[in-house]
């Protein structure tokens, strides 16, 4: 089943309290926020801009023109690769990661350990949902992750 939060991004209201409520508990803790394509860069950009931090894509494989750290990572139905710059972030740089939702906690573990792999440290995670009957949080085992709602 799909989890659609578009209508929640439209809501201006609606989006500006889910901004807030993600960066709430990790405020004073980072650097930049990264994001997961695709949801994950509205989410990641707005609260960048409303902490005044910077923002990092996190892009499946092959989208980033420069030199990139890679990490791919297994799905149900096979492999994928997420990438970032090698430039985008100084070593030592705290970061949160952001995405929309916590399914099984491939993407998001994948992200946390490629931002490792660039020299970051990430500082937790945040959704705005999370799928508990997946396990995603076993995945993320030791990181702190902030979901706004579980189902």
């Amino acid at each position: 089943m799909f989890r659609d939060l578009t209508p929640v991004f439209a809501d201006g209201l609606a989006f500006r309290s889910v901004v807030e409520a993600l960066a709430e508990p990790y405020a004073g803790t980072f650097d930049a926020v990264a994001g997961v394509e695709a949801r994950g860069f509205l989410l990641a950009a707005a609260v960048a801009y409303a902490t005044g931090t910077g923002v990092v894509t996190v892009r499946k494989a092959g989208k980033l023109p420069r030199p990139v750290f890679r990490e791919s990572y297994d799905l149900e139905y096979g492999q994928a690769a997420l990438e970032i710059h090698r430039s985008d972030l100084p070593s030592g740089a705290r970061v949160l990661v952001l995405d929309d939702v916590l399914a099984t906690g491939g993407t998001l573990g994948a992200a946390c350990t490629l931002l490792e792999k660039a020299g970051a440290v990430v500082v937790g995670c945040g959704v705005v949902l999370e799928l508990g009957d997946l396990g995603g949080r076993r995945t993320l085992a030791g990181r702190p992750v902030r979901a706004l709602e579980t189902v």
